[in-house]
C-alpha cells in the first residue's frame, strides 16, 4: 500500500540573525509587521511546466537554488536552477490514466537552464538499480542508518566559502504502519553535493547531524525547512555573513532557527541557536520564533528591507500564509493569508501542502511561490487524475 509521505514536521522554525547592518532593537520595535500592499495571482506557465505524460510525471518537496549560490534574485539567461523533489512518480500517462509499469521514488532533482519557465529547458535525473529500475537520487547511507530507512529532503544551499559544495538537508524517515501517515522522522542528516558533480551525484557524502529533537512529551522536530543565506556573496540586501537554518517542532508547528558562518557549516559544534534574547551554543534554550507554520517553508528578504516568511498555514490548510518579520529571527507578524488553494481540492480526499517562495525563479519585485496537491487515497485518485500529484504556481507582486 502506497505511504502518504507529507511530512508534517512539528518544528519551530529558527530564524536567526544577531545583527542585521543597520538595525537595532529599536528598530525592530518600529517595523511595521502587520501592513504589506501587494497582490497575487496563478502563475499557470510555472504549473504547467510540471504538468508532464512520461518520465517523471509528479512530486512534492520542492525547493530550487541556483548553481552560482546566489539567493535572492532570479536565474540569468544561460545558468542553471536545481529543482529538489521528495517523493516523484516514474512512469507514463496514456489515454487519461496511469499507465502500467509506474514507480514511486523518494527524490529526485531537475535541472533548469534559465530562470524561464521552459518545458524543453527542464530535466529531470533519478538513480537506476541493479535491475535497471529507477531509483531514489539520495539513499540513506549512514553509519545510524537501519535497513529501510529513506529520505525526505529538506532545502539546500550552496556554500560558496567551501568550495561550492551543494549542502541539502535530508529527514531520515522510516515505515511504522501501512496506514496513510504510517511513518515517522528517526534523524537529520546533511548531504554534500561536491561542486561540480554531476546528477545522479554518485560522489555525494552524507553526515548525520544532532538536528532531529525529541522530548519527554512525545514531541519532536527537525532543521533543514528553510535556509536563508545572509552573505554579500549570496545576494542579500542587509548581510551579516551567517546562514539561516530553519526548524519545525510539536503540534503546533513552531518555529525556531540556528545560524552558522559558512565556513563552519560543517561544524556541527559551531551553530549556535535563538534562545528569544541572544545566540547559544546550547541547543536545549531553543526559543520559538513564532507557530502554524509548515514543515517546508521559505524566509525571503522583500525589496523594503523586511522579510517574508511563507508557508502553509497550519501544515495542511488551504491557505497560503505569510508573516512579515524585522529581522530573519524575527519579530514576525500576525498571518497574512495570500492564496486560498481551495478551487484544487477537486474532491473530499484531496489536500494541499508545504507552500513556500522561490526567490531563484521570481523576477524583481515579485515572488513565485509553490504549494503541493496530493490524496490520501493516492493510487485510485492518480489513476483518474494523474496529473494530480505534482505543485501549483502563484505570483505575488510588491506593491
Amino acid at each position: 500500500m502506497k505511504t502518504l509521505r507529507i511530512f508534517i514536521f512539528v518544528w519551530p522554525l529558527l530564524l536567526s540573525l544577531t545583527a542585521v547592518s543597520g538595525q537595532t532593537t529599536n528598530t525592530k520595535q518600529q517595523t511595521d509587521l502587520t501592513n504589506l500592499k501587494f497582490t497575487v495571482e496563478e502563475a499557470p506557465e510555472w504549473s504547467a511546466m510540471l504538468k508532464r505524460d512520461s518520465g517523471w510525471f509528479g512530486g512534492d518537496g520542492i525547493y530550487t537554488m541556483r548553481l552560482d549560490g546566489v539567493r535572492g534574485r532570479p536565474e540569468k539567461k544561460g545558468g542553471k536552477v536545481l529543482f529538489i523533489f521528495s517523493d516523484s512518480m516514474i512512469g507514463a500517462i496514456r489515454d487519461n490514466t496511469l499507465a502500467p509499469g509506474y514507480k514511486m521514488i523518494h527524490n529526485t532533482v531537475a535541472l533548469l537552464k534559465g530562470g524561464e519557465p521552459a518545458t524543453d529547458h527542464m530535466h529531470f535525473y533519478w538513480d537506476r538499480d541493479t535491475a535497471g529500475e529507477a531509483e531514489s537520487v539520495f539513499v540513506p547511507k549512514t553509519q545510524q542508518t537501519q535497513k529501510g530507512d529513506y529520505f525526505w529532503l529538506g532545502d539546500g544551499f550552496v556554500d560558496q566559502e567551501l568550495g561550492d559544495n551543494i549542502y541539502i538537508f535530508g529527514y531520515r524517515v522510516r515505515n511504522i504502519s501501512d496506514g496513510p501517515f504510517g511513518f515517522r522522522e528517526v534523524g537529520n542528516t546533511v548531504i554534500k553535493i561536491p561542486a561540480g558533480s554531476k546528477p545522479p551525484y554518485p560522489d555525494q557524502q552524507q553526515m548525520d547531524t544532532p538536528f532531529y529533537l525529541s522530548d519527554q512529551a512525545g514531541e519532536s522536530g527537525s532543521f533543514g525547512a528553510g535556509i536563508y543565506v545572509n552573505t554579500k556573496a549570496a545576494g542579500a540586501p542587509n548581510p551579516d555573513d551567517f546562514i539561516y537554518i530553519y526548524g519545525v517542532r510539536g503540534m503546533a508547528k513552531r518555529l525556531m532557527v540556528a545560524r552558522v558562518l559558512p565556513i563552519d557549516f560543517e561544524h556541527f559544534d559551531r551553530w549556535t541557536y535563538w534562545d528569544g534574547t541572544d545566540w547559544t551554543r546550547d541547543i536545549s534554550k531553543l526559543a520559538d520564533l513564532t507557530r502554524d507554520v509548515s514543515n517546508e517553508l521559505s524566509l525571503t528578504a522583500l525589496p523594503d528591507g523586511r522579510y517574508a516568511l511563507v508557508f502553509q498555514l497550519d501544515g495542511m490548510s488551504t491557505t497560503v500564509g505569510m508573516r512579515i518579520g524585522a529581522t530573519p529571527y524575527g519579530p514576525f507578524g500576525p498571518v497574512i493569508k495570500l492564496w486560498d488553494c481551495k478551487p484544487d481540492l477537486l474532491k473530499s480526499t484531496f489536500l494541499v501542502y508545504n507552500a513556500k517562495a522561490h526567490p531563484a525563479l521570481s523576477k524583481p519585485g515579485e515572488l513565485i511561490i509553490s504549494y503541493n496537491i496530493n490524496s490520501t487515497e493516492f493510487i485510485k485518485d492518480l489513476k483518474a487524475y494523474p496529473n494530480l500529484y505534482r505543485p501549483r504556481f502563484i505570483r505575488v507582486k510588491f506593491e
